[in-house]
């Protein structure tokens, strides 16, 4: 346990080695999801004067669906269509290196403070997207780091379109008037 936390210090301070490290460790896999459930319980904790009791439950199995479909995403992206002459990796490496980019969303747990959540979660998501850059750029072996936001920001665009879509087929037909 005490590797795992020092571990997620390393990569809120946005340490590169830290990437690397984890990129390199297949044991750390586990830790990885670990971070992604409790950076999302924080969250889910952090919105729950907003959202209640069931944004921890929903909240936890979205994250780890998103990090799931973000790691492969960033996979076919930054391996297919972006690669640089020495980007050699696999999956499981941008699944253990992105999992760690969570760890500042711990952060969002401060969110139960009344007032606090539109301070925290803008902070803490803004923290996490400049760790997962630097994660996607260790795990790539880019030497650009413009490279990785760019794969970042395409990621991100097409899992937000997976989400919309999701969302209209799962919650959308239940918000509907019943009367239609």
């Amino acid at each position: 346990m005490q590797k795992l936390l020092e571990r997620m210090i390393r990569a809120a301070k946005l340490d590169a080695t830290l990437y690397e490290e984890v990129e390199a460790d297949k044991g750390a896999f586990r830790q990885a999801i670990i971070v992604v459930l409790i950076s999302s319980a924080a969250a889910g904790l952090g919105s729950v004067t907003i959202s209640g009791f069931q944004a921890l439950i929903f909240g936890s199995i979205f994250s780890l669906a998103g990090w799931y479909i973000w790691a492969y995403l960033t996979y076919f992206i930054g391996t297919k269509l972006l690669p640089e002459a020495q980007t050699k990796t696999d999956p499981g490496e941008l699944l253990r290196t992105i999992g760690f980019s969570s760890s500042p969303g711990v952060l969002r747990v401060l969110g139960i403070i009344p007032g606090f959540s539109s301070i925290i979660f803008p902070v803490a998501g803004i923290w996490m997207l400049v760790a997962m850059v630097i994660a996607v750029r260790q795990a790539l072996d880019y030497k650009s780091t413009g490279r990785a936001v760019g794969v970042c920001l395409i990621g991100w665009i097409i899992q937000a379109v997976i989400y919309a879509l999701l969302v209209a087929v799962f919650i959308g037909p239940r918000m509907a008037p019943s009367s239609l």
